[in-house]
């Protein structure tokens, strides 16, 4: 249940915060409200019987709460057992990777888990430190930022290295420029809007993984958003991708 922040549910009498988005919500409200988690848990796994399903959990933090949230699992999963209600035993469990906490311990949080998935519109505003929503700092709103684009390719190498797999949705999934920079990344799984898609399957088709690699490793290190998309569109220009 991704809810809190800007995504309030009036029947839920959420209390009134000074700063929403880095208070009770998601995972946070789902382990104080356990009778939710349960009832939400045990329709997700009812309905694996019948199709592909996964499971995964928002604005995770610590190892500690996935670890926690895996054991809330096996318990209705044994209740369901002993039921003789029937689910699928192997549901894939993932994480939002969408705070620069759970990037940062990535490696840790890739042993505990199956997938992730990177929430790019919350992990840029919480690695900027910028309130995507206040008019007066948006310019300061930049995804294409060094520091998140780092952040990410951390995240994806991460997956990796445990043979697991990483997605990605928010704003950046969907944007041509960055697509050329998450497929040499390395990244498994785009997320979009369904206007986007033929647009970004098409870029794909078009580029050259090897190019895209070199592209990504030259990008990363550069200093500031302005010189690495300066190598981005020169890298279009020159491929005539877009």
């Amino acid at each position: 249940m991704d809810i809190g922040g800007d995504k309030e549910l009036p029947y839920m009498n959420f209390p009134k915060e000074e700063n929403p988005f880095l208070g009770w919500r998601a995972i946070r409200i789902a382990m104080d409200r356990r009778e939710i988690l349960r009832d939400q848990l045990r329709a997700i796994l009812r309905a694996s019987a019948f199709g592909k399903l996964r499971i995964m959990f928002p604005m995770i933090i610590s190892v500690e709460e996935v670890r926690a949230l895996r054991k809330e699992i096996e318990i209705y999963k044994q209740e369901l057992r002993d039921e003789g209600k029937a689910f699928d035993e192997s549901i894939e469990i993932g994480v939002m990777v969408e705070t620069p906490a759970a990037a940062t311990i990535a490696r840790h949080l890739a042993k505990e888990v199956d997938f992730f998935s990177i929430g790019t519109n919350d992990l840029t505003q919480y690695t900027l430190a910028v309130d995507r929503g206040n008019d007066m700092i948006s310019h300061l709103y930049q995804p294409m930022s060094p520091s998140v684009l780092n952040l990410i390719k951390q995240v994806i190498d991460a997956s990796h290295a445990e043979g697991k797999w990483t997605g990605m949705c928010g704003e950046l999934a969907g944007d041509e420029r960055a697509t050329l920079l998450l497929l040499g990344m390395g990244l498994d799984e785009f997320s979009m809007s369904a206007i986007s898609i033929p647009r970004i399957k098409k870029i794909i088709r078009n580029t050259n993984f090897e190019d895209a690699k070199v592209l990504a490793e030259q990008a990363l290190a550069q200093p500031t958003t302005d010189e690495l998309m300066t190598l981005v569109n020169k890298f279009i220009e020159e491929k005539t991708i877009c």
